[in-house]
């Protein structure tokens, strides 16, 4: 069977399609609208199930002393942060800040990129993760900028999260660098999702050119040029939280990147009531708009468009995701998995938005005109004024 973007094709051990993409190297990224999507072999698997069918091989125990001598490496003697740890106070915050704190014995300076828009769980979360015992760098940038960019972001990209993602991926590097911190670690990881390799080098250390860059003139943000954000409002110090690092800078000063999830086997589900525990970590009330799930990514008011846009580009929203990771670690049946996906994915983003329009200064209808230019051909179809998968996973 051929495996071409065009020609929808389903994993047969989860829910997920080779529409999924691969990665986000954000200032890359930034000046397409279209990204690698995932591989189906010819076994109709997805990389990340066949990372998952490589995971229940791996020796957990050698993982976990293997990390024990990494933090051996970088732990401070005199009580100075020894590791740098970015979170939002969710689930897989909470469990990779306790445990390399409390099992580790690591002294970590936690580090936040706030959201758009807080939602009230989403503050109390994060207040709560604080106040369990760490120091925390919160950073709020330039709320006039950072509209700015959301909007341009998701005018020419359908991309509105771009610059938050911009923020979460290079600010801990510039903080690490500023504050000399050899050793960051992250409670997330690609190969859970999508079983990306190609963002990880030997022992899970993150690539460095997510974070790096060669010339300013090569960075795009929200579709435009670098030496184009002035026409924008935008100057080059607005700029400079967003930026990644200069790689002669970057090697300057060399700098550890890993991420748990490749050390401890990882499961949502038990992150999650670790995260209960230790902070009282609260879920919705309700569901989140496009899943059934109630605690996971539920601090950002934008989070729910950003799914949403994903399903428009791809045909695969948030409850995809969600059922993805549940089937792969033995929680819900893939047959599940299809009937929650025909229920929820793709649901329109209702709870907060007329806050995301307010954010965006756009109308409904100005917003629907945008989200209906990037519908791919081969994914949708509109009969009678309503647009449908042209083929979804119920029907495959």
């Amino acid at each position: 069977m051929k495996n071409k973007n065009s020609d929808i094709i389903f994993c047969t051990s989860c829910v997920e399609s080779n529409q999924r993409f691969v990665s986000s190297i954000s200032h890359e990224d930034s000046k397409n609208k279209k990204r690698s999507t995932t591989s189906i072999n010819n076994e109709n698997k997805c990389f990340a199930c066949r990372y998952y069918e490589k995971k229940i091989k791996i020796n957990w125990k050698k993982r976990e002393e293997d990390l024990g001598k990494l933090c051996d490496k970088f732990r401070s003697k005199d009580g100075s942060y020894d590791i740098l740890i970015p979170g939002s106070g969710g689930k897989d915050s909470v469990w990779v800040s306790h445990i390399m704190k409390n099992k580790y014995n690591m002294n970590p300076l936690t580090i936040t990129w706030a959201p758009h828009m807080y939602t009230d769980i989403g503050w109390k979360n994060y207040k709560s993760w604080v106040d369990s015992g760490f120091d925390n760098y919160l950073l709020t940038p330039n709320p006039k900028v950072h509209r700015i960019l959301t909007r341009l972001a998701f005018k020419n990209l359908l991309h509105p999260f771009q610059p938050f993602a911009m923020g979460q991926t290079y600010l801990p590097v510039q903080i690490a660098l500023e504050k000399k911190i050899k050793f960051i670690i992250y409670g997330d990881a690609q190969a859970e999702k999508c079983g990306d390799d190609n963002l990880w080098n030997e022992g899970a250390s993150l690539n460095p050119k997510i974070f790096t860059y060669d010339k300013l003139e090569d960075l795009f943000f929200g579709g435009v040029n670098y030496n184009d954000l002035g026409k924008h409002g935008i100057s080059k110090y607005d700029i400079k939280p967003y930026l990644p690092i200069q790689k002669n800078e970057f090697k300057k000063f060399e700098i550890h990147t890993a991420v748990l999830p490749y050390y401890m086997k990882y499961n949502p589900q038990d992150n999650f009531y670790l995260a209960k525990e230790k902070t009282n970590f609260q879920t919705n009330s309700q569901r989140t708009d496009g899943t059934y799930s109630k605690y996971s990514s539920i601090d950002d008011k934008m989070d729910d468009l950003h799914h949403y846009t994903w399903f428009i580009k791809t045909g695969r929203g948030r409850c995809t995701e969600d059922a993805c990771l549940e089937i792969r670690n033995k929680i819900i049946t893939r047959e599940e998995g299809i009937s929650l996906v025909k229920k929820y994915d793709g649901e329109f983003p209702k709870t907060y938005i007329n806050d995301i329009l307010k954010y965006l200064n756009l109308d409904m209808k100005e917003f629907e005109n945008i989200i209906d230019s990037f519908r791919p051909k081969h994914l949708w179809k509109k009969e009678n004024g309503a647009w449908s998968l042209k083929k979804p996973i119920w029907e495959a």
